[in-house]
């Protein structure tokens, strides 16, 4: 199998409204659907991340991901565009280097469209490619009044000036020109000196039913290396850990186990730096990493990463209007008492704001976390039975 290692490595965000095409997008540029677990096969959207990877390689006829010099490689998170996932959504912009915004030329700018947009913005995501779908299904005047007003709705925001790449997922049009697009982004400078951190996104069993116990894999955190290095045989431990419940209080205690193999997509690597998603198997059991059970903990070396808060600090601003809605409800001030879901790295709680102070807040958490200096912080507020984006902080 081809030696990766050496490879500069870009993780991208496939963002966007629910049924734009985000996941045969996907298909259409690595040859797999992300889409794995049932209820999403039967329901035909995205519930969870789904992960997918290619070589970006080139050769005289351009970009492809099949034949040619190795460029560099890629790692894709599908994040869900349904107005009730964006929870999930928020935790996968958390791991993601750049993002593709894809808007379905038949129908434009949707709800999910402007707050996936928005969510780039608080996680910090500055480098956007968009991807003007389904051109197949559109005359021409109107793929190119559609493409005028996605020039339009991105003034102002972080994807202004963005790419705007005309394709047909479903008929393969045009993907050419979108990988040569995601070979130009510059990738980002890595830490690879520093103490390792490892954000976990997905945690999950991935025995099959009536596996031999001489066969059994170890429990599998799936997420992405911010800084340093880890490598097979380290010695880690997981914070918040696991949730236990005594006398009716929650307690979480640190796990700690050792990284038994490292993989990218399907190659299986002996060291990682930063950068892409990865897939730690570890010597714990599966039953502890089953179903997400460790989603949101972050990971280290043994008595390298800090203690978990249940308070947070955090200097905040909100928007002027909630994204996501077609009645674009003006945004309160955050007040004393407030319920506000936080996204910080990709784990998500929930905090009671207990003092104001200009743009600072201080806030009780109903799920601990563990927190750095100038963590980019997601803020919702529940609006109408969801949680609606309405603002961005940094940890202080």
């Amino acid at each position: 199998m081809e030696d990766i290692s050496k490879l500069p490595v870009l993780n991208v965000g496939i963002v966007g409204h629910i049924d734009h095409g985000k996941t045969t997008l996907l298909h259409a540029l690595t040859g797999r659907f992300a889409d794995v677990h049932s209820e999403e096969l039967k329901r035909g959207i995205t519930i969870k991340l789904g992960y997918a990877d290619a070589i970006l390689r080139k050769n005289s006829d351009g970009f492809n991901v099949k034949e040619g010099d190795a460029v560099r490689y890629l790692t894709f998170v599908d994040v869900p565009g349904h107005e009730m996932l964006m929870a999930t959504m928020l935790s996968g912009a958390a791991i993601i280097d750049a993002a593709v915004l894809v808007v379905a030329a038949n129908e434009g700018i949707k709800p999910q469209t402007r707050e996936h947009l928005v969510a780039l913005q608080a996680k910090g995501i500055k480098k956007v490619i968009i991807v003007q779908n389904k051109i197949d299904l559109v005359s021409k005047e109107v793929a190119m009044k559609n493409y005028q007003i996605i020039k339009d709705f991105v003034k102002g925001s972080v994807a202004e000036g963005a790419p705007i790449v005309p394709v047909s997922a479903q008929q393969g049009i045009n993907i050419g020109k979108l990988l040569e697009e995601l070979g130009s982004i510059e990738i980002p400078e890595r830490d690879v000196d520093a103490k390792p951190l490892f954000v976990v996104a997905r945690s999950f069993d991935i025995n099959r039913p009536g596996t031999k116990v001489s066969k059994l894999s170890g429990g599998v955190l799936g997420g992405a290396l911010k800084r340093g290095k880890l490598k097979v045989g380290d010695e880690i431990e997981i914070k918040p850990g696991l949730s236990i419940k005594e006398k009716g209080v929650v307690k979480y205690e640190t796990v700690k186990a050792k990284i038994l193999s490292i993989r990218r997509g399907v190659y299986e690597v002996e060291e990682a730096g930063p950068g892409g998603s990865l897939a730690l198997e570890t010597s714990l059991d599966m039953f502890l990493t089953k179903t997400d059970n460790l989603s949101g903990c972050v990971v280290g070396l043994v008595g390298e990463i800090p203690e978990i808060v249940n308070r947070l600090k955090v200097k905040a601003s909100h928007f002027s209007e909630v994204e996501g809605t077609e009645t674009h409800e003006k945004i309160d001030d955050f007040r004393i008492n407030d319920l506000l879901m936080l996204s910080v790295n990709t784990s998500i709680t929930v905090g009671k704001v207990v003092s104001v102070k200009d743009n600072e807040i201080n806030l009780e958490l109903n799920i601990p976390v563990v927190s750095f200096l100038k963590d980019s912080v997601g803020i919702a507020r529940n609006i109408g039975g969801h949680w609606r984006l309405v603002g961005v902080g940094e940890v202080i």
